[in-house]
């Protein structure tokens, strides 16, 4: 098992998927692909789930666990998050790879406007994003920055702990759901008398949870935690909707002043076919975005003022930034418009793009035009230069 699951690290899986009756497969690259050719039985799959268990006694009870996390590590290998289920009436194991290095802004290429959010003194940052579009290591990384930078006391609630932060320049503590304290909400509701400076939730699953978040951005703390959501209009409106109707309107007012800046994000294969890259949407909460939020009316205008506001604040809609990472070739004009947020907006500046770039490339243009296109990054047009981080 353990050969198996190395030569899936070293290839470069994020996942590993073991289920009797089938072969071991691991995700790379965003796809699922065969590691083995021979399949599992029910009763190997039984005993891998037991090796992964380090709890004595959820080992003795297995036969009656019907959906169960942990972390399990092995030197030489890496650390996994694990979650074992039954599917038929057998086990199935679902393992992600938790990289021993934490990452950094500069090791996952994000925009240097994400030092500034995590610099923030108080309030609630949310990464949000579908299953495995990086939202972990977005998170590891902002914590990271404050661990490298500041000297405050960061607490974690994590289900499992993933990323292992050592204490730098702050004292890093770190819960884990079901072994540290019994879960998010007792966890949160403990942690603001634990004297912390910055509080991380693995993720913010019911109203009461997001409550008190918000009561610890509210007094004082920055907040930084995870939501399932696409965008930042959709953030918004899934943090009010979480709230009965009768507290909708002040959970709105409430998180208008609390919320410090929303990341969104989406994992992309590169056009090399080398991994994967990020593209992600960043609004940061300044007066006019707060009251985009406590207006109802007004909340769709975030996309615009979000697109507006690159070049004063920093901020990037997706499409902004996929337009980047097709400019300098990262990604396909065909996967960013695959994934574009305004498909005929994107397909027109994409063709602009490269109308522009046969210009500039072509014998015949002139003089002028070959210096001034030297002058900008390859590839961009004057229109597109631009919308780019400077």
């Amino acid at each position: 098992m353990e050969k198996i699951i190395k030569a899936a690290v070293d290839r470069g899986a994020s996942d590993l998927h073991i289920k009797a009756g089938d072969v071991f497969r691991a995700r790379i690259d965003g796809k699922l692909v065969p590691l083995t050719k021979q399949r599992l039985t029910p009763d190997q799959t039984k005993a891998i789930a037991q090796r992964l268990i380090a709890n004595e006694d959820d080992r003795a009870r297995l036969d009656k666990l019907r959906d169960y996390d942990c972390s399990w590590g092995m030197p030489g290998i890496g650390r996994f998050r694990v979650n074992i289920l039954r599917q038929r009436s057998s086990f199935m194991i679902v393992m992600r790879v938790i990289p021993f290095d934490v990452p950094t802004f500069e090791s996952l290429k994000l925009p240097a406007v994400l030092a500034e959010v995590g610099n923030a003194e108080r309030g609630m940052i949310l990464v949000t994003g579908v299953t495995g579009s990086g939202k972990s290591s977005t998170m590891a990384a902002i914590i990271n920055h404050i661990n490298q930078n500041q000297h405050r006391h960061i607490l974690t609630l994590e289900n499992p702990i993933e990323f292992l932060h050592r204490d730098i320049n702050c004292s890093v503590t770190q819960r884990e759901i079901g072994v540290d304290t019994d879960d998010f909400r007792t966890g949160l509701r403990a942690a603001l008398r634990q004297d912390p400076d910055v509080i991380l939730i693995g993720e913010m699953r019911d109203s009461e949870t997001i409550d008190t978040a918000l009561k610890a951005a509210e007094t004082g703390h920055l907040l930084v935690s995870t939501l399932h959501t696409p965008d930042a209009v959709t953030t918004v409106s899934r943090v009010v909707s979480m709230f009965p109707p009768e507290e909708q309107e002040i959970a709105r007012l409430r998180l208008s002043e609390a919320l410090h800046a929303v990341v969104s994000q989406r994992l992309l294969p590169r056009a090399d076919g080398n991994g994967r890259a990020a593209a992600l949407e960043v609004m940061i909460c300044t007066d006019i975005a707060r009251d985009m939020i406590k207006d109802e009316k007004r909340t769709s205008e975030l996309p615009d003022y979000i697109l507006d506001s690159r070049e004063k604040y920093g901020m990037q809609t997706f499409d902004q930034h996929l337009m980047d990472l097709v400019a300098n070739e990262i990604v396909t004009p065909e996967t960013a418009l695959a994934a574009s947020s305004n498909p005929s907006d994107f397909q027109r500046q994409v063709k602009t793009l490269r109308r522009r770039s046969r210009a500039a490339s072509s014998p015949t243009a002139p003089a002028g035009a070959a210096s001034a296109a030297s002058d900008k990054p390859e590839g961009l047009t004057d229109d597109l230069s631009s919308m780019l981080p400077q």
